[in-house]
């Protein structure tokens, strides 16, 4: 992008300086650009969603993870989708939704994250990161109105307090804190209720991703918009963990080894792990 002599400088809009949020200035500069600036189609239409998407803390960190279906109305429009990114080096995102737009947002919502470090020269707080996108969400509510909605589950590792947490949204931009586990998606009343009876708080990183694992499961076992491990493909959910170490994708020969413990323990109990009456 030139300026308007042609001599190849920057618009004067990039060397005037101005607030730390990315999307504020895209917002002023180009907001054409922006997911919820664009005009919304007349009517509803038909895309990939994805879902489900699940997260539970450890003592000091988080694991979230999320399968690899996206679904077009009763058809499968993508078998191995990424539903779980980085957001920045102590924080991850994942998306339910509209999945265009929401891979959008996310997109988005790392160079927002990365603008205020540069031009701040410290992060954002936890607390700052979720608020940035519950802003981000509330300006995409006239796209959501269209069916083209998007509603993510936030999390990573607190720096303050040296714990794991959980943050959801509504459509209209809502941020809710959630403790200990949550779920989002078409699959998650059932994600919910499996890590409900699974959820300890002396959990391993190693046992919150076997929780998730066997969450994501149950939730492919009873919504048919949730895709379960797929073995002859060798495509297995997409987990990352957030500690004081930082964001780390779980790499596929780990989960993998999880998902053939858990498929294995279902050969025998179809329902899963069990847990006690009292």
């Amino acid at each position: 992008m030139t300026s308007a002599d042609g001599a190849g400088r920057l618009p004067a809009a990039f060397m005037t300086p101005g607030t730390p949020s990315f999307s504020d200035f895209l917002g002023s500069y180009a907001p054409d650009l922006l997911p919820g600036r664009r005009t919304p189609p007349g009517e509803q239409i038909e895309v990939p969603h994805g879902t489900t998407i699940v997260a539970v803390t450890f003592p000091g960190g988080v694991v979230m993870a999320g399968d690899r279906r996206a679904t077009t109305g009763n058809v499968i429009a993508q078998r191995d989708i990424e539903k779980v990114y980085p957001a920045d080096e102590y924080s991850c995102v994942g998306i339910a939704g509209a999945a265009g737009v929401a891979v959008e947002l996310v997109r988005l919502f790392q160079v927002e994250l990365e603008h205020y470090e540069k031009i701040e020269g410290t992060v954002l707080s936890l607390d700052g990161k979720a608020n940035r996108l519950a802003m981000m969400i509330r300006g995409n509510l006239a796209l959501a109105m269209q069916g083209l909605a998007v509603v993510p589950l936030f999390a990573g590792y607190d720096l303050e307090t040296g714990d794991g947490r959980i943050f959801s949204y509504d459509v209209t931009g809502g941020r809710y804190e959630e403790h200990e586990f949550h779920s989002v998606g078409s699959g998650s009343p059932f994600a919910r209720g499996a890590l409900k009876k699974l959820f300890r708080d002396d959990l391993q990183e190693v046992d919150a991703v076997t929780a998730c694992v066997q969450a994501l499961y149950d939730a492919a076992d009873d919504d048919s918009a949730t895709g379960g491990p797929d073995l002859s493909r060798r495509i297995y959910p997409v987990v990352a963990a957030v500690t004081a170490a930082g964001y780390r994708r779980v790499p596929d020969d780990e989960v993998g080894g999880i998902v053939d413990a858990v498929i294995a323990g279902r050969m025998t109990n179809p329902n899963g792990p069990q847990a006690p009456l009292r």
